[in-house]
């Protein structure tokens, strides 16, 4: 049978014979006499002197007959039992002790003397009380190790009362020898009772014991006694909290029965949590420290911490490890002797290079990374440029209407006639559609303060809310399609998924997210360009086309300098730092912080946490794709104002005519939603306005972005590489 004293702790109960059987304690004397006040019945206790039976009061006797009876009495007394003329009664407070009287008849000299040893036997009174009480299951291990070192010094007090009696029988003591006999351990007693009687009315448990063990001990500095004796109950006290502590450090255990330990485990949080929520605290709370740590403990209670977390992930693993143990390394507090503390230190730094061993060697973290960074950093983009080429027609649908299993089978099919079929985690990568734009993610993400566990819902909310309209404008300037929805996804397995987890993916995934549609404008922009080769003979088109080709080339070059800011001089570097860091890093933290600060970085650089700067980016793509599919419906119906077609060299209008064919019939039946609102006439004067319209937007939010660049350089430097970048391209416009 148990019951619990404290939430999530079961312990036995105490058996009913302990309470129901008062003769079992030290207690009996006093309750006899309590129970017969209250009842008014006659006590089994000898009170006379107090009932005013003259006949019996020690005052009748010599002086000497007086002193051989006191010490009698004070014999008793000092074992917790009253005498014929010394009683013992309960204060007058609800919660104070008991307190010894004498006989007022008594001789004032040994009264004065008497009350002098006293004070011990009310002492010792509060200790034993304390011992019977601590005892108990529910008090816990510090307790109980408490108390049986205190129950130890009593047996030794027994001892020296006992001793003192036979002295006594002998006729060899007298009031003033036993004086002289009790002063010495007055002190030591007195300090102990203050310990107990303070951890009695605060109800204290484990660590707070020692805590309290320690302060005393530190108090009692003038004491040389009294600290030394403080110092060994801490030493005793601690034992039991020390084996507790022991299993962690050594095994990654916690065998805490009472809930004493100073580090709690949170059992309703799985490591499965780690790929699954973007807000997983598995690995900053499965195992977490508590209030009330030692303080002997308490600069090493990370150390503590974090080492049972590393057993932990190895056992999960099923590799099983212990810290190797010897005689010395069992934990021990003794006063200035601090090797425990050295003990610790071994125990975390085994911990430690195991766990990092067996991630970066057995599964192979390195290798891993540099696979995330092939597919989300496009590291090596030729899987990409197979995959956008095969799957064009269905990304180009709306997001609800695309199909996620056609696209993975076209991923896969992409991954394994490339260069990625020779990684041997390409298996892992998979995809996926996100409902809502980048820009409206990234607003959704900041309004939640970086809380991602329902982020999907929380962008859709923002996409629906009108209120929101610049960011809903830039969103929703263009159709909304799987180009700008799509996204990977990367299967992790434990214990990788401590690094890689959900939370570490969904910013893998926006870097990719931004360098997918940067490469699907750029390509965009190289289809035009393509086109316009076409109608380089046309000269019926005078300054008209040629200024189209003018804005082309603009817009190739900022997206190349946008696409090699993002990759060459973000991604890049800040990777090779990443690695050259990991390479010294000596625990599986000291790995996540060093990636995290990588992508953190690169989320920065990559211009994801400057929404001013990015939606001007995010706009001038726009124009980039709006131009784009108005040139691919504009060339062949221009192409035919040209009324001296016919005088070209016929090999060269054959050659001409087969690359605008090819290129825009490639081209336009996936612009035809983007083309429509944008052009509507195929006349000279018409392609002159659009081309007027295109190229004075994109002028201005090309001058604004440069402003903006060049503005936030002064705090973020970074940032003038982009900015000196595109300035040439400002200069021209």
């Amino acid at each position: 049978m148990s019951k619990s004293y404290m939430e999530g702790v079961s312990y036995p109960t105490t058996p009913d014979w302990d309470t129901e059987r008062p003769f079992l304690t030290g207690q009996i004397y006093l309750d006899i006499k309590v129970t017969g006040q209250r009842t008014g019945s006659k006590s089994s206790s000898i009170d006379t002197f107090k009932n005013g039976d003259v006949n019996r009061a020690i005052g009748i006797f010599t002086p000497s007959v007086q002193e051989l009876l006191v010490i009698d009495d004070l014999l008793f007394a000092m074992t917790g039992i009253e005498g014929m003329y010394i009683s013992m009664k309960r204060g007058r407070a609800k919660d104070s002790g008991i307190v010894f009287q004498v006989d007022a008849s008594m001789d004032l000299a040994l009264q004065e003397l008497a009350k002098r040893i006293l004070p011990l036997c009310e002492n010792y009174m509060v200790i034993h009380s304390f011992v019977e009480s601590r005892s108990h299951f529910k008090h816990g291990m510090v307790n109980h190790a408490f108390a049986a070192t205190l129950r130890t010094i009593l047996q030794d007090y027994h001892a020296m009362v006992a001793q003192l009696e036979h002295q006594f029988r002998l006729g060899r003591l007298s009031l003033q020898g036993l004086w002289f006999f009790c002063q010495p351990m007055m002190g030591a007693i007195q300090a102990l009772t203050t310990v107990v009687q303070k951890a009695s009315a605060q109800n204290l448990s484990g660590s707070a014991i020692l805590n309290l063990l320690q302060n005393q001990a530190a108090a009692m500095a003038g004491d040389n006694a009294a600290r030394s004796l403080l110092e060994k109950l801490s030493q005793y006290a601690s034992a039991a909290y020390l084996g507790i502590l022991e299993r962690w450090v050594y095994e990654g255990v916690i065998d805490d029965p009472y809930g004493e330990f100073f580090i709690a485990e949170d059992k309703t949080l799985q490591k499965e949590s780690l790929t699954e929520d973007c807000n997983a605290k598995y690995w900053q709370q499965r195992y977490s420290l508590k209030p009330g740590i030692p303080s002997f403990l308490l600069n090493s209670a990370e150390t503590i911490l974090t080492t049972g977390k590393y057993l932990n992930v190895l056992r999960e693993c099923g590799h099983s490890v212990q810290v190797p143990f010897s005689e010395n390394a069992k934990l021990t507090n003794s006063g200035s002797d601090h090797r425990y503390l050295e003990c610790i230190n071994i125990a975390y730094n085994f911990a430690s290079a195991e766990l990092l061993n067996l991630i970066t060697h057995k599964y192979d973290l390195m290798a891993r990374l540099r696979s995330m960074k092939h597919y989300f950093l496009l590291d090596q983009g030729d899987f990409l440029v197979h995959f956008m080429d095969i799957a064009r027609d269905e990304l180009a649908k709306k997001p609800a209407a695309i199909s996620v299993e056609k696209l993975q089978s076209l991923l896969d099919l992409a991954l394994r006639t490339s260069i990625a079929a020779t990684d041997p985690f390409h298996e892992d990568l998979t995809c996926c559609v996100e409902r809502t734009s980048l820009l409206v993610q990234l607003d959704a993400m900041k309004k939640m303060g970086n809380g991602m566990s329902d982020l999907n819902t929380e962008a859709e909310n923002l996409e629906g809310d009108k209120s929101n309209s610049d960011i809903s404008n830039q969103s929703d300037s263009i159709s909304i399609t799987g180009l700008e929805t799509f996204s990977l996804d990367y299967k992790v397995q434990w214990p990788l998924s401590l690094i890689l987890s959900k939370k570490v993916l969904t910013k893998y995934q926006l870097i990719f997210r931004l360098l997918f549609h940067c490469k699907h404008v750029q390509r965009e922009l190289c289809g035009t360009w393509q086109a316009h080769q076409g109608t380089r003979g046309v000269k019926s088109l005078g300054t008209t086309i040629s200024g189209s080709y003018v804005l082309c080339q603009n817009m190739l070059h900022f997206m190349q300098s946008l696409v090699h800011y993002l990759t060459f001089e973000v991604l890049e570097p800040n990777w090779h730092v990443m690695c050259d860091k990991l390479q010294n890093t000596e625990s599986i933290d000291e790995v996540m912080q060093q990636h995290d600060f990588f992508l953190s970085k690169c989320q920065k650089e990559c211009l994801l946490l400057w929404p001013e700067i990015l939606q001007k980016v995010e706009k001038l793509k726009s124009i980039c794709l709006q131009y784009a599919a108005a040139i691919h419906w504009l060339i062949p119906s221009v192409s035919v104002l040209d009324s001296d077609a016919s005088k070209i060299n016929s090999s060269e209008s054959v050659v001409r005519k087969e690359i605008l064919n090819k290129t825009t019939n490639r081209i336009r039946s996936r612009h035809r939603p983007l083309a429509n609102p944008v052009w509507r006439s195929s006349d000279e004067e018409t392609f002159k306005t659009t081309l007027e319209k295109f190229e004075e937007e994109f002028t201005e939010q090309m001058k604004g972005l440069i402003i903006a660049l060049s503005s936030r350089s002064q705090s973020e430097p970074y940032l003038a590489h982009l900015a000196q970048g595109l300035q040439c391209l400002g200069n021209n416009l």
